[in-house]
């Protein structure tokens, strides 16, 4: 296919990056960053609006700010009428801001509305975390046909780990398509973490954090996937009730997630519980101190997966699948599904024995070595001509195997 190249006034290459969610905004910043500190192109944030606050408080947190937020009026709140308002939003701005690239990151509604606006114009398109499959259409939904439908569109695929590059090539995907970056969640956390100490707005979420510092337990507990709302939920929730009843010591945080079906069932089930906070989302460095503090996560977070192991905290994942099985492979996290009873068990366990709890602590992050940005600006400099240099590999690809 021979891409169309847009007539521009300005002197570099302008480049969309896509976002609607809070993941898809810290995945994406530390892009903005090295596209810009390298010069070659001109980094382009598109807010969908699909979560404005949390996109603008998650860019906000590396200074950044969105170049465009898409005005949608929602009215019912499904995927249709999201898919279709920020569908033609995109396209209407892609008349008066033209990209020379549209990069899309992961598997939300953002993702496929941006991979569709780019290729109907014939604009390359470029999956950042690319190649993750759960091979379960129905988990996480609608994630795993949203990221299948992106790979047959993008014509730069960058896979953050050698697993999520095998799933590519298995698909027949060319091996010259594929760059394995590494996941720019890494990035992210750690340039977070390596500004020291952080200012919570909420007091309580400040005191269970110095109480870990004294040696109390700490639980982050994060539960928001689409098909988890209901009694899958509850089962989570009543797990937490009973883990906080036999161990004294623990403290639980739970940022609700701000949809209804989620923060109405955590209220139900959990609101006015001793030792546990439920809060608004957290800011992202928020959620990286309590991260660091926790002594272990129950979530059902893709996200959180990939950033738990850079503090070496133990997951234990709220879904049956997982497409990051990298983490279970590595041993710092275990699938438990929601059953209340195996949850209780686990988590106890892990509680009560420092030797189990510590087999579980990785010794570095499978998902990346901190370098995922500085690959993906180099790769896209290589996609649009401005570089004919090599582009190191987190795990190459060579002649459609993995060396």
């Amino acid at each position: 296919m021979v891409w169309n190249q847009p007539e521009t006034e300005v002197t570099r290459p302008r480049v969309w990056l896509v976002m609607g969610t809070r993941p898809e905004a810290i995945k994406l910043a530390p892009v903005a960053g090295a596209i810009a500190a390298a010069g070659r192109m001109e980094p382009y944030l598109v807010a969908t609006g699909q979560h404005p606050t949390m996109v603008g408080q998650a860019l906000e947190t590396f200074g950044l700010r969105a170049d465009f937020t898409l005005p949608l009026h929602r009215r019912d709140g499904g995927q249709p009428e999201l898919l279709g308002q920020m569908l033609t939003g995109l396209d209407a701005l892609a008349d008066r801001e033209p990209p020379a690239a549209v990069v899309v990151q992961g598997d939300t509604t953002t993702t496929l509305a941006g991979t569709l606006a780019a290729f109907w114009r014939r604009v390359p398109v470029v999956h950042l975390e690319a190649g993750l499959r759960s091979f379960d259409l129905a988990a996480p939904f609608p994630e795993e046909l949203n990221r299948r439908l992106v790979t047959q569109a993008a014509s730069l695929h960058l896979p953050p780990t050698s697993d999520a590059a095998g799933n590519l090539l298995r698909e027949q995907v060319p091996a010259e398509q594929i760059l394995v970056t590494g996941n720019t969640s890494v990035d992210a956390i750690r340039a977070i973490a390596d500004r020291g100490a952080v200012d919570f707005l909420d007091e309580r979420v400040a005191a269970a954090v110095e109480a870990a510092a004294r040696g109390e337990r700490l639980v982050l507990v994060t539960a928001h996937r689409r098909e988890s709302w209901g009694e899958p939920l509850r089962q989570v929730l009543r797990a937490v009730t009973e883990l906080v009843a036999r161990h004294p010591d623990v403290s639980v945080v739970l940022p609700a997630h701000p949809n209804p079906a989620v923060r109405e069932l955590v209220e139900e089930e959990l609101g006015g519980l001793p030792r546990v906070v439920v809060t608004e989302p957290l800011r992202y460095e928020e959620l990286a101190g309590v991260l660091a503090a926790a002594t272990l996560v129950l979530s059902d977070s893709g996200g959180i997966q990939e950033e738990a192991p850079t503090f070496g905290v133990p997951v234990l994942v709220l879904r049956e699948v997982t497409e990051r099985m990298e983490a279970v492979h590595a041993g710092c996290a275990r699938l438990v599904g929601t059953d209340r009873e195996l949850i209780v068990r686990t988590a106890s366990e892990l509680l009560a024995d420092p030797r189990a709890r510590a087999a579980m602590m990785s010794e570095g992050n499978p998902f990346g070595d901190g370098r995922a940005s500085s690959r993906t600006e180099r790769a896209l400099a290589r996609l649009l001509g401005l570089s004919t240099e090599p582009v190191d590999e987190f795990a190459a690809v060579s002649g459609g195997v993995l060396v």
